[in-house]
C-alpha cells in the first residue's frame, strides 16, 4: 500500500515482496545514524495523521542464498499506532523460497547508516 508513495519519491520496491521479514535480534538494538532515504510526511492512508519512513540497503542470506533488499523503519516518532522496538529489524527484499516463521538468517547492514548496540 506504500510503495507508490515510495516510488514517487524516488524509492522504486517493486522488485521486491510487498511485505516485511520481521527480524529478532535480541539482545542487541539498532539505531539509525544517516538513513539513505528518509521520506517526511508521507500521507498514505487516509483518516490517519502523515508519517516518516527510513530505508537503508541491506542483505539477507537464507539456505546460503544472498538477497539484497531494504531495512523499512517507521519512523517512531510519527507512527504512534504501532511500531517495533529497536531490536526488530523489518527487511523488504524478494521472495524467499521456503522461508518461515523462527528461520535462522544472517544480515549485512550498511554501519555507516545503522548501528548496532548491546
Amino acid at each position: 500500500m506504500q510503495a507508490p508513495f515510495f516510488a514517487e519519491r524516488g524509492l522504486d520496491l517493486s522488485p521486491f515482496y510487498s511485505g516485511t521479514l520481521n527480524i529478532s535480534i535480541k539482545p542487541k538494538a539498532f539505531e539509525f545514524i544517516e538513513p539513505e532515504f528518509t521520506f517526511r510526511n508521507v500521507n498514505w492512508i487516509d483518516g490517519f495523521p502523515a508519517e516518516d519512513f527510513s530505508f537503508s540497503r541491506c542483505y539477507i542470506s537464507f539456505n546460503e542464498i544472498w538477497y539484497p533488499g531494504f531495512v523499512y523503519y517507521p519512523r517512531p516518532e510519527t507512527k504512534i499506532q504501532h511500531f517495533h522496538d529497536n531490536s526488530t529489524i523489518e527487511i523488504i527484499t524478494e521472495r524467499i523460497p521456503k522461508i518461515s516463521y523462527g528461520d535462522r538468517v544472517k544480515i549485512k547492514l550498511n554501519s555507516d547508516e545503522i548501528n548496532m548496540k548491546g
